[in-house]
């Protein structure tokens, strides 16, 4: 039997400002534990010899801030992480003689500085017509590591030959890192199928942390064209004008035929008075 490394749990992201255990699991196979000893980057900062007193003991490193209670011979934790915490920790463990076997394992931890505000779109209308060039651009909030920027269009990722960037600016004596991702595209119809154009803007690190930025847009539509009215300008007659039409023609008539009745009985009587 001899001393066997099981597993050196390291956490790959943390984050600024909160703490995280170093795991290491040994089996002993029947052997005595000399010691325990953690390195980060080469640089031992904690040790665990059982037959110490006390057993552990800590060794000065920048952005490495050991709890002692919670720390023992298989775990150790970090308190007030920092962008100093970021590198590669060593677990060493070593058997009693007669066998001085000693076996290690490693990870590498990146201690992130989140955003303290999310991606930012800029550059954009509030109107588009079907053919319009949009051209935005959205910038992630300083962090370390740079956030990475991930464009949709109404809700699916943009095509690839849209995507102009990244680029990183370095900001400040930290060296915070600032993303920004440009998007370029003509609007087409189907753009607006289902109402207003939605932009949004997606930035991650790793897996603490994901914020996003949407705006909609709305389009302008074509006017809708005029309806043509045809109108007739001859005056038109109702059915209650014809009939008043009609009774004024049949009264002409009667009239007419009254008047010459009266004068063929005139004509008469002076006849038969001549004679």
């Amino acid at each position: 039997d001899c001393l066997r490394l099981i597993e050196v749990r390291i956490e790959e992201h943390t984050v600024r400002g909160n703490s995280t255990t170093l795991e290491c699991r040994y089996d002993l196979q029947g052997e005595s534990l000399y010691s325990v000893k953690w390195y980060k980057d080469g640089h031992e900062f904690y040790r665990f010899v059982p037959r110490d007193n006390p057993p552990a003991q800590l060794f000065p490193l920048p952005g490495v801030h050991v709890n002692l209670e919670m720390s023992n011979d298989w775990q150790v934790h970090l308190k007030r992480l920092d962008l100093a915490s970021t590198g590669r920790y060593r677990c060493e463990v070593s058997a009693e003689a007669p066998s001085f076997q000693t076996v290690s394992g490693h990870g590498d931890m990146i201690t992130v500085a989140l955003p303290e505000e999310g991606p930012k779109i800029s550059g954009g209308k509030p109107r588009y017509q079907i053919g319009d060039k949009v051209t935005v651009k959205c910038t992630s909030g300083r962090s370390k590591p740079a956030a990475q920027l991930m464009w949709f269009i109404n809700g699916e990722p943009a095509n690839s030959t849209f995507i102009r960037g990244p680029n990183i600016s370095y900001i400040g004596r930290e060296g915070l890192e600032e993303t920004t991702l440009g998007l370029e595209f003509n609007v087409e119809r189907r753009h607006f199928r289902r109402g207003d154009l939605k932009l949004k803007c997606l930035a991650s690190i790793a897996t603490v942390y994901w914020n996003s930025n949407e705006e909609s847009v709305e389009g302008d539509r074509p006017p809708r064209p005029p309806v043509m009215e045809v109108k007739d300008n001859q005056p038109h007659s109702s059915r209650a004008d014809m009939v008043q039409a009609n009774l004024g023609n049949s009264h002409s008539h009667r009239s007419s035929s009254s008047s010459f009745l009266i004068l063929m009985l005139i004509f008469l009587m002076m006849c038969l008075h001549q004679r």
